[in-house]
């Protein structure tokens, strides 16, 4: 017990920290680092005595619980308000995302080559998109979810690091400017974080045992992530939100889950892919930024919200970015969320379909 109040305890520090720096599921990220130190030395949670050591130590039902809390809060953010901001260029905005999803399953096969990743996980680790959501589904679909958090976290770094520098020495913008974000202790707010535990327990209640039903891999997010976007969809969700400490929950316990499976030996193979999956971001922020020149071509809207349109990944940072320089914020918004729904949905499946046709 002492153990798990440490992680806790050093899980909270952590999280505030990097709060401070506005980083992306800064929960999961601190949970992911403070798991992982605590198990290398020695300090971690222990299962049972006569548990495999590849089996979670983090409980089943606290991992899948959390998969549905985070699968509900990616599916409130398609609301039709937002959706609707792609007006007709839906088309070609789902066109140029299969084509990021095409080019990050081809790196994902090249990094799937080392000696140190299998296909899966290599496809995983580099799907441009929903970095918390392929951590929680890593494990479910057979992957290193070791890896894939990693692999994906550097990518939201570096994603993060280059949109201002992006923004300001090719296009000139200002993107200094942040959305205003909503008061969180004010009656509205409450009221809809209320409202969104109620939808919490109908898409954990009916998603997860449909998606098992169903048969749907990873049926702990993937469930309650439909539920969920049918409902933002369709207005039965309303204002619904999920609450910021619930997700913060959920994110530190899908980090722990990685975490706590750290090794020396793991650390030692994942630090020799580092370089290869850097290189391999790097060809897929370059072909992002290729489809966001067609994408302009295509629709007819500015190479700069086209360009934060298909960056792959760091939506907070493009947000930002869209609306200090007075961008289309609806189409950029609307994109970036329709490429990591498409992500969630679809990635994995290439993913698995792509590691079976691997040598």
């Amino acid at each position: 017990m002492r153990r798990w109040s440490v992680l806790v305890l050093l899980t909270v520090v952590a999280t505030l920290l990097l709060e401070v720096f506005d980083v992306d599921a800064a929960a999961l990220f601190a949970g992911l680092v403070v798991a992982g130190g605590l198990a290398i030395a020695g300090r971690a949670p222990r299962g049972r005595a006569d548990a495999d050591p590849d089996d979670p130590i983090v409980p089943r039902w606290a991992f899948v619980a959390s998969q549905g809390v985070l699968g509900v809060f990616i599916g409130t953010m398609a609301e039709p308000e937002t959706v609707s901001g792609l007006g007709s260029s839906w088309f070609p905005v789902l066109v140029i995302g299969l084509g990021t999803l095409v080019i990050s399953i081809a790196c994902g096969a090249l990094l799937g080559l080392h000696r140190d990743v299998d296909p899966l996980t290599g496809s995983l680790a580099l799907v441009a998109g929903g970095a918390s959501g392929l951590v929680a589904l890593a494990r479910e679909f057979g992957g290193d979810e070791r890896m894939v958090a990693v692999i994906q976290y550097l990518r939201v770094a570096l994603v993060t690091v280059t949109i201002p520098l992006v923004a300001s020495l090719v296009f000139g913008a200002d993107g200094d400017a942040v959305a205003p974000g909503a008061d969180a202790w004010s009656a509205e707010t409450l009221q809809d974080q209320a409202w969104g535990l109620l939808l919490l327990a109908v898409c954990l209640g009916v998603g997860i045992p449909l998606g098992r039903l169903m048969r749907m891999p990873a049926a702990g997010l993937l469930g309650p992530l439909s539920l969920a976007t049918v409902a933002e969809l369709t207005g039965i969700a309303g204002s619904a939100e999920v609450s910021p400490a619930l997700l913060a929950v959920a994110y530190a316990v899908i980090g722990w889950q990685a975490g706590l499976g750290f090794t020396i030996p793991r650390l030692r193979a994942i630090g020799r892919v580092l370089p290869l999956a850097l290189v391999l971001i790097l060809v897929i922020g370059a072909g992002c930024a290729l489809l966001g020149v067609v994408l302009s071509a295509w629709t007819g809207e500015s190479m700069f919200d086209c360009y934060l349109a298909t960056t792959p990944g760091g939506i907070y940072a493009v947000l930002a970015a869209a609306t200090g320089a007075g961008g289309n914020v609806a189409f950029v918004v609307a994109a970036q969320i329709l490429r990591v729904l498409l992500m969630l949905f679809v990635a994995p499946f290439a993913a698995r379909l792509a590691a079976r046709r691997s040598p």
